[in-house]
């Protein structure tokens, strides 16, 4: 005996083969970035210029760079930064010295698939404490400046390792000169940094 075939299963069949071809073929056809910004940590060591001998703390920065930049600018963002200084004093240093600063500004970075190398130039307000004459302890706060850059490595997905450097300017610190002298802290900073732009698959 012949079975006739069911009209309604028949036409169930050929929808879904042809239907099976456009779906194996959906895939990636672009990545889009999704949140720029990147925060990270480091250690740092800082020559304070101010007796002999190094002092070092702790750093962190935020950093925000935008994806929809004219070509000539792409690459520029904006970055804060803010750094504690008080640890591993010298024998020739105060032992209350301690030099903080919180600072924002502009950010210049190349990208390349494993690394990328940036330029900065911030400003902000900066603090430091240390022994004054007959022990007694004095507090200094102005604006301060400064230019920096480094290298990023790109050490797991998201996560990079950072080394920075910085020159900073620190205006009229010794009042009783004339003109009246500035401090020239300068350091460098090793860290790393969590990187919140991923990449998000967008299908056809």
């Amino acid at each position: 005996m012949q079975l006739k075939p069911i009209p309604g299963t028949i036409l169930a069949l050929l929808l879904v083969s042809l239907a099976y071809p456009s779906i194996a073929q959906v895939a990636p056809s672009a990545r889009q970035q999704t949140l720029p910004l990147s925060i990270g940590a480091g250690f740092s060591r800082f020559n304070p210029d101010y007796q002999h001998g190094a002092i070092m703390g702790g750093t962190l920065w935020i950093d925000y760079t935008p994806y929809r930049m004219p070509q000539i600018l792409r690459g520029l963002g904006v970055e804060a930064e803010a750094r504690d200084l008080s640890l591993n004093h010298s024998p020739s240093q105060p032992p209350n010295l301690r030099q903080d600063a919180a600072s924002g500004g502009v950010i210049y970075a190349r990208r390349l698939p494993k690394f990328r190398v940036y330029g900065k130039y911030l400003f902000g307000f900066g603090n430091m404490d240390y022994g004054g004459a007959g022990g007694v302890p004095i507090h200094y706060s102005t604006t301060m400046t400064l230019i920096g850059g480094g290298i990023e490595v790109r050490a797991y997905r998201n996560v990079w390792v950072r080394g920075d450097f910085e020159y900073q300017f620190w205006p009229d610190f010794y009042k009783n000169k004339t003109p009246a002298g500035s401090l020239t802290p300068q350091g460098a900073t090793l860290g790393a940094v969590y990187d919140f732009s991923i990449r998000r698959l967008r299908l056809r």
